[in-house]
């Protein structure tokens, strides 16, 4: 991240002083899942549950993306930011079984060893960048049910393929693993709809040269939350995100890991409100489901409601 000395005090004088705004004074809205609805269907629908947790359907699979469900992005959950929202639209005990769960990498806001034990028995396949197997492994995942990627691998799995694809991040779970695992994108390609999943990244020319490779994609799930301009290296600011979602020839943008977790110092709604400003300059659709909200990608009709005001 490059903090000089000057760029840490100033982020320490921030956090001390603080921001009463990073978090809702009101209860979300939220929508309720029911699991007797959430599997087999051919339609491509993808549901959000706050920060980058998504449940994509998809050619009769059900796939989970970076499904944290914890209540704290933390090893100490009782010091950690808690979650907004008291519940989720559905419990991990209620979900019909999960064909496979994709992971971007391995920090706590995305990896959650709670949520992991919890879903293990009803995955059948877990898709990782190289390196964060390991902690599978360790949580009771059985090594066979694990394919590792690096950037630019892809597999094929009953009809469907998962690339994964650059991001600029970073990734470890403690004060002595630094990058000792990989982070990443996804490309997500069924039957006849694909869509791109990107985890944690700041802006790069990545995006243009996974657009060129991949793209157009039906729908795009881009980071837009938890950024500051000091550590723009490794988290895109709002603007960016609409550019990226340009980059990558997007048709539809959700705009991902915001509404869950406070992990910085501006407003909680103050991503997705620089987004629908900038995706409104620039003439991008940009969708904005409640959490819990089910929609179809490739509807006409996708949500716009501005319901963080």
């Amino acid at each position: 991240m490059g903090m000089d000395l000057k760029t840490t005090a100033s982020l320490l004088r921030d956090f001390i002083k603080g921001n009463p705004r990073t978090k809702p004074t009101d209860v979300l809205p939220m929508g309720t899942l029911d699991a007797s609805r959430l599997q087999g269907h051919q339609e491509a629908k993808v549901t959000w549950f706050g920060h980058s947790a998504l449940l994509l359907e998809l050619d009769g699979k059900t796939l989970l993306l970076d499904p944290m469900f914890g209540r704290a992005p933390s090893p100490f959950p009782r010091f950690g930011g808690k979650r907004y929202s008291e519940s989720l639209p559905i419990e991990i005990e209620d979900l019909p079984a999960i064909d496979a769960v994709l992971f971007s990498h391995d920090h706590y806001d995305h990896l959650d060893y709670g949520s992991i034990k919890r879903l293990k028995d009803k995955v059948g396949r877990f898709y990782v960048p190289l390196g964060v197997g390991a902690h599978l492994q360790r949580w009771g995942v059985e090594a066979d049910q694990i394919t590792e990627h690096d950037w630019w691998q892809e597999s094929e799995w009953d009809g469907i393929i998962v690339s994964c694809t650059p991001a600029r991040h970073f990734s470890g779970r403690s004060l002595t693993d630094r990058n000792a695992t990989l982070w990443c994108s996804w490309v997500i390609a069924g039957q006849e709809t694909k869509v791109y999943f990107s985890g944690d990244s700041g802006y790069g020319p990545h995006f243009q040269e996974i657009g060129d490779k991949h793209g157009p994609f039906d729908m795009t799930f881009l980071e837009c939350g938890q950024y500051d301009a000091r550590w723009a290296n490794i988290h895109m600011l709002p603007e960016e995100t609409v550019q990226a979602h340009v980059d990558l020839r997007g048709k539809v943008m959700m705009p991902i890991h915001w509404a869950a977790f406070t992990l910085s110092l501006h407003d909680w709604n103050d991503p997705v409100e620089r987004a629908w400003n900038e995706a409104k300059r620039l003439g991008v659709e940009m969708t904005t489901p409640h959490i819990g909200e089910t929609i179809r990608i490739g509807s006409e009709d996708y949500p716009h409601s501005t319901w963080w005001r």
